[in-house]
């Protein structure tokens, strides 16, 4: 997969995919992350990028020309086809969530555009890109940190990015539940213990109370991913 992110901050992406697996899974040629600095399509001289909002009101919004420039030159460049999304990180999108990012695994090439400011021209929202995507309920500086998320997540459910397939399917949310009680060396710490259980060798008890785990935690830390709960 090819992710092309559209900021006026590509440097930000320099740092926190330079290690890790998501650049072990670049360097083996299993995804690819272009940065692409808005500002350079900006057509005046001074590199323009946002302006005053019509109707008034605080702030700056950031103008629509750079931005369909650069999505267009990808095009033109056959750096994006038919099977890409174009999705534009905003506060107003659709939850982001695990089931969206298996649903992103299913194109060629992901563009993230960042918005900065009071936000982005609505004619790029409407006109240009597919959808618009949120990681909350709160503001952030700029849509660069979500774009980060976005390619964090749904790099790792890419096939060969995660070393054990297995590790996936036994992820937190997997299931919509959360991921039982890990343990490791050594046995005794502090006076604490690891569970019995785990130290059995009787690996379908195991399975049965890391399952029994699961729902404890997720009824006691985030239930409302249980379904149709009873309250």
């Amino acid at each position: 997969m090819d992710f092309h992110v559209l900021t006026i901050f590509p440097d930000m992406f320099e740092s926190p995919f330079s290690s890790g697996l998501i650049s072990k899974a670049a360097d083996n040629r299993l995804l690819k992350i272009n940065c692409h600095d808005i500002r350079k399509y900006s057509t005046d001289s001074h590199k323009t990028v946002d302006d005053y909002p019509f109707g008034g009101g605080p702030g700056m919004v950031m103008k629509p020309e750079p931005i369909f420039l650069a999505v267009e030159d990808l095009q033109a460049s056959n750096k994006i086809g038919d099977n890409s999304r174009i999705i534009v990180m905003s506060p107003q999108g659709r939850m982001f969530d695990k089931n969206i990012a298996k649903e992103l695994t299913r194109y060629d090439e992901l563009v993230l555009i960042c918005g900065r400011y009071e936000g982005i021209d609505d004619r790029v929202v409407q006109n240009l890109a597919d959808e618009e995507l949120s990681i909350g309920n709160y503001i952030l500086n700029g849509g660069e940190l979500p774009a980060m998320v976005v390619i964090d997540a749904v790099s790792r459910l890419l096939p060969g990015v995660v070393g054990s397939e297995q590790s996936i399917l036994e992820d937190s949310l997997s299931e919509n539940l959360l991921k039982y009680p890990q343990y490791t060396r050594p046995r005794s710490f502090k006076g604490l213990d690891v569970p019995d259980v785990l130290l059995s060798g009787n690996h379908k008890i195991i399975e049965e109370w890391r399952k029994e785990k699961s729902i404890e935690k997720t009824n006691a830390k985030r239930p409302d991913l249980i379904p149709d709960k009873d309250v």
